[in-house]
């Protein structure tokens, strides 16, 4: 039964596909005729249209890359610097993913550079770590195999092109958010304006300036292409070889974003959440939806084997939702059509969807040993007020800027650059139309096969619906928490653009607002030329000047002191030296250096986090002899203190490192509303640098400047006064 019912789906597709190719150029051919046009002149006008669109968008992609890099040079002076110089501005996290990068280049063969990364015990002290799996460094895989096969080793330095890489693929971001714009409106003016919104809102849309080599500068990109294909998917009446290819790209582009990121299967949760509530009502084909579910599976499945076995791909909430909805597909067979026992199904699915991946989720977690993110599920339950923690890495991360609510600023921004105004307007109209529609479904009425222009019906296009609910779902999370912006941003700017240039959405407000003395259908094309034009100029008048500025004004981003520390670890420090300090500057010391550190900026591992919060220590009130016996615990031998977080001077007084750690030690004493912070012992970092017992017993000054002081780590202990 399943291979017939397999049969008879494949065979409605086929008979779809070619009915459509059909009826497509028959219907040109009616339109062509009526207005006195040639099928000739009008493949000829086509044919441009595509081509110079393809053109824009490839264009737009290129300079915005040639922006990224020329911002980059001037901000950094990244040509005029020594090596040491320019591997200092790679910070926290990145500097870890870029020095697996130069291990792979230095490593006497791929093959042998692999192993050594899946078997590392050179980075952390007394741990062993798979770091292709734990960091997910395929992507430097993939740049050092490009850079030694392309022969680039003698034309181009190593760390250009690994940035080069990640600039282009800003520009293929930029790219597939053009063409998305593009394909949802009909016009390349749109995909100009989104550019041109995107470009000039780059604080909010991208973290390419603070950290380059993040996982999400590599990944974004491909799930922007994904969102590009699925988009063309999704549309009606798309001609067979043009869904072939979509689907295709859907399918390289969803497994390429799972591969290139850890929390990748979050973010396609979201989409496949959008498609679920897009399919329930009925607003889509059945068949294609259900074609991205397998394509969700199959990434899942494949990213389960390649990424080693990760746990995490197999108790995500994605695969949970996935495997419900095939199960409960059988509840749909009748659900399309208007009667009392459709509308009841179609409740009856919805909850049998989400019972089902609630249970299956839950089982999973129970049977499949896992650690995976366990630490982020306590992190939401602390930001919603379910709980409450002493814990200290639990409240260094809801002190960080990025996961906090988005600042006035942020609004202030988008709305200065007008995105914001005509994205809630974009957002409402098309919101209001998909409402209409719902009814008219609820109520009985079929969905029309081809929407025109003068039908004003925006609502029942799917890839527009599907827009709005992940954009709204998107919106949610970046109300929440800012980081998330990032996520939101891009597609806000593709939302708004597209519905400013598109005919039908002032069509559909026109519908309702029942126009007489000017004919809708005229003005709508109209405005849907004059209103982007009036943005562009605007935009082009304000902000291209200052833009410009930012490529002609030299910067200076220069650290004389983390360049004198680098430069002395290098020449004075044993190769075996094991160094301890805070994670972000354990990251760099790792880069610069090469030699072995007790902690790293990683988020998603529990020791490592227990490392960190133990290693960071050090700037709390604790004894002489704690402090000594955590640093020996780790074999490290140095020890490296950094004034500015010892003499942290935070705008929030509870979210410095030294507060968080009072409060999680219990050094912190409530009196009449204030906190007082109480210990029988001095902090540590300011008592080890008086220099005396029982300090000097246990620690030896070796090198200090204005910003590091570095102590020795004593093997022999004296315990005279």
């Amino acid at each position: 039964k399943m291979s017939s019912g397999a049969a008879d789906l494949r065979q409605r597709k086929k008979q779809n596909c070619t009915e459509s190719d059909k009826m497509a150029p028959e219907e040109r051919n009616k339109e062509n005729s009526k207005l006195g046009r040639s099928p000739k002149y009008m493949l000829i006008q086509r044919f441009a249209k595509l081509f110079f669109g393809c053109l824009a968008a490839v264009t737009s992609g290129m300079m915005y890359a040639v922006y990224l890099s020329t911002y980059h040079e001037r901000k950094f002076w990244f040509s005029s610097r020594q090596e040491l110089e320019r591997e200092i501005t790679f910070q926290g996290d990145s500097a870890i993913y870029y020095s697996f990068y130069k291990e792979l280049l230095k490593a006497p063969s791929f093959e042998r550079g692999v192993y050594e990364l899946t078997h590392n015990n050179k980075t952390i002290s007394l741990k062993t770590i798979n770091a292709v799996q734990q960091m997910t460094l395929y992507p430097e895989l993939i740049a050092s195999v490009l850079y030694q096969a392309s022969g680039s080793e003698e034309v181009i330095e190593p760390v250009y092109f690994y940035i080069g890489i990640v600039f282009g693929l800003q520009g293929i971001y930029v790219t597939a958010l053009f063409v998305t714009s593009w394909v949802m409106s009909g016009t390349w003016l749109a995909g100009m304006l989104t550019v041109a919104w995107f470009i000039i809102n780059r604080t909010d849309t991208t973290r390419i300036d603070y950290s380059i080599p993040s996982r999400e500068n590599w990944a974004l990109p491909y799930f922007a292409c994904q969102v590009a294909a699925l988009t063309g998917y999704l549309k009606k009446n798309l001609n067979c070889s043009a869904e072939k290819f979509c689907y295709l790209l859907v399918n390289a582009s969803t497994y390429t974003f799972v591969m290139m990121w850890e929390y990748s299967h979050y973010l396609l949760f979201i989409q496949a959440v959008s498609l679920f509530l897009l399919d329930s009502f009925a607003l889509a084909q059945t068949e294609k939806v259900h074609e991205v579910y397998r394509i969700y599976l199959f990434s899942l499945i494949v990213g389960y084997l390649l990424q080693f076995e990760n746990s995490a791909l197999l108790v995500s909430p994605l695969l949970s939702l996935v495997v419900a909805l095939m199960l409960s597909k059988s509840l749909q067979m009748n659900m399309k059509k208007s009667t009392f026992v459709s509308r009841l199904l179609k409740i009856m699915y919805i909850y049998l969807v989400l019972t089902v991946a609630v249970t299956l989720n839950f089982l999973l977690k129970m049977f499949i040993p896992h650690k995976e993110n366990e630490h982020l599920l306590k992190f939401i339950e602390v930001k919603l007020g379910l709980n409450t923690t002493k814990n200290f890495t639990m409240n260094w991360l809801l002190c960080q800027e990025s996961l906090q609510a988005p600042s006035q600023d942020f609004f202030l921004r988008l709305t200065q650059s007008s995105l914001l105004p005509f994205y809630i307007l974009v957002l409402i109209i098309c919101l209001f139309s998909v409402t209409q529609v719902i009814f008219r479904r609820i109520c009985g009425e079929p969905l029309k096969e081809t929407v025109k222009l003068e039908d004003g019906r925006i609502g029942e296009r799917p890839e527009i619906v599907y827009h709005v609910i992940h954009t709204i779902l998107l919106g949610c999370l970046a109300m929440c928490l800012e980081g998330m912006k990032y996520l939101w941003t891009p597609y806000v700017c593709m939302l708004a653009a597209f519905g400013v240039c598109s005919p039908e959405l002032w069509m559909t407000l026109f519908k309702w607002l029942r126009l007489k003395a000017v004919h809708p259908v005229l003005l709508a094309l109209i405005l849907s030329m004059a209103v982007p034009t009036i943005i562009g100029f605007s935009l082009w008048k304000e902000f291209f000047p200052r833009i410009m500025t930012e490529l002609t004004e030299l910067q200076e981003f220069y650290d004389p002191d983390t360049v004198e520390l680098m430069t002395w670890i290098k020449r004075q420090a044993p190769m075996a030296a094991v160094f301890a300090g805070s994670p972000q500057l354990m990251g760099v010391i790792k880069l610069c250096t090469g030699w072995m550190v007790s902690s790293l900026p990683l988020y998603n591992d529990d020791d490592l986090l227990k490392r960190n919060e133990n290693i960071y220590q050090i700037y709390s009130k604790r004894s002489a002899e704690d402090i000594y016996k955590i640093l020996t615990s780790y074999k490290a031998n140095f020890l490296v203190i950094e004034d500015s977080i010892c003499n942290e001077v935070g705008p929030v007084r509870g979210c410095r490192v030294k507060d968080l750690l009072d409060v999680a030690n219990g050094h912190v004493v409530c009196e009449e509303g204030d906190n007082y912070a109480y210990s029988k012992y001095g902090r540590f970092c300011h008592e080890i640098k008086m220099n005396y017992s029982p300090y000097v017993n246990y620690f030896t000054r070796v090198y200090w400047n204005r910003s590091y002081f570095v102590y020795r780590i004593n093997t022999v202990i004296s315990f005279q006064s």
